[in-house]
């Protein structure tokens, strides 16, 4: 049986998704429904910049290189794209 996880959208008019534990964040959210922005959606653009609330394992180094350079000071800082989802989280855009 699968574990499902939960993403809100604090501060937005997004309503929260519900998706399995592990699934990619990106690949559900679209431009139609999403208040997060992606443009590559493999961590190399940064424009999927988000603060990320919850219990989700760190950025991998090639995410934390990015992280270093776009949001050095902001210890909750993700790339939505890169996010392992394995609890329930909630998700704010940053300006990067």
């Amino acid at each position: 049986m699968a574990d499902f996880c939960t993403i809100s959208f604090p501060g937005s008019d997004f309503v929260p998704i519900t998706l399995e534990c592990h699934q990619s964040l990106s690949e559900h959210l679209t431009i139609q429904n999403s208040p997060v922005l992606f443009g590559c959606r493999t961590g190399i653009c940064g424009t999927c910049l988000v603060e990320v609330i919850g219990d989700i394992p760190p950025p991998q180094h090639d995410e934390q290189e990015m992280l270093d350079t776009l949001a050095a000071n902001h210890a909750h800082a993700r790339l939505a794209c890169q996010v392992d989802i394995t609890s329930n989280i909630e998700i704010r855009r940053l300006e990067g």
